[in-house]
């Protein structure tokens, strides 16, 4: 089963994975907002248009997890994953309005194995999020901890 997974082996320096489309719904700026960031602007088109941000926006936080979610769908779930010790920055440099269509890429910066963790590598990652008018909707870089291929290999 792990045979077809990516490893760390497959993280090289300059691949890309492509992110999303993923379409965001009124509906869902409103739900997210309910439940973890109630702000106006984020529950209500009048407060949105009224705000900065030109119209019913997404939270900063809901747009993280809609990133979440793409770099899931895209490569995560199909590797071997050992999770993330955080990130390094997550910049929200345009508001995601009701309507945006999101869609972006991955590309891997830097790769290095473990001292630590015999048979673990950490692959670093800048990631960036448009909407469809090809505008930057956030911008971020963390690192991502994959096992080995070969260290899968020995343990056979």
């Amino acid at each position: 089963m792990s045979d077809n997974k990516l490893a760390f082996e497959d993280f090289q320096p300059g691949r890309r994975f492509a992110l999303g489309p993923k379409t965001v719904t009124t509906e869902e700026i409103i739900e997210f907002a309910r439940e973890f960031d109630p702000q106006p602007m984020h529950l209500d088109e009048a407060a949105g248009r009224a705000s900065i941000l030109g119209g019913l926006a997404a939270s900063g936080w809901h747009t993280s997890a809609l990133f979440m979610r793409m770099m899931a769908d895209s490569f995560l779930l199909a590797s071997l994953s050992h999770g993330a010790p955080g990130i390094d920055f997550m910049e929200w440099r345009k508001p995601v309005l009701a309507g945006d269509t999101l869609s972006g890429h991955s590309t891997v910066i830097e790769t290095r194995p473990l001292r630590s963790r015999p048979g673990v590598g950490m692959v670093k990652f800048r990631h960036e999020i448009e909407n469809q008018k090809g505008e930057l909707a956030c911008l971020s870089e963390n690192s991502i901890m994959f096992a080995m291929r070969q260290s899968l290999e020995m343990t056979s």
